[in-house]
């Protein structure tokens, strides 16, 4: 089984994704995380994960978190889920090759229909 992390510092934003996930089927193997340096040690052990990340999160951001992603060389597909509607943060985001989808929160039904097709592979 494939895994598929939650990083955001906000527990009711990781809830309300989990709550989807499951809502859809994946009952196992979603861990979430508050503290992206710690999710950081453990994705990066990983060889097949897929990873919902927030920008906005205190001690490392978003963007650090792909540069160290980035200095380890992986490149686990993820998809930011930010409050963030900057069309810098949106441009930013397609600088890095790992990122596959931009969602602006909050999470609901709609917006996790749209990614759907990228949960195939968990």
């Amino acid at each position: 089984m494939n895994k598929i992390y939650l990083v955001d510092d906000q527990p009711i934003s990781n809830f309300i994704t989990k709550k989807l996930l499951q809502l859809e089927g994946f009952t196992d193997g979603v861990i979430d995380f508050t503290n992206p340096a710690e999710a950081l040690d453990v994705v990066v052990e990983e060889e097949k994960a897929l990873i919902f990340l927030d920008l906005n999160m205190p001690e490392m951001n978003g963007w650090e978190f792909l540069d160290a992603m980035r200095l380890r060389k992986k490149s686990h597909p993820i998809i930011i889920l930010s409050s963030s509607t900057s069309n810098f943060d949106q441009a930013k985001a397609k600088e890095y090759p790992c990122v596959i989808k931009y969602v602006v929160k909050p999470m609901n039904k709609k917006k996790f229909l749209e990614i759907s097709e990228h949960l195939k592979a968990y």
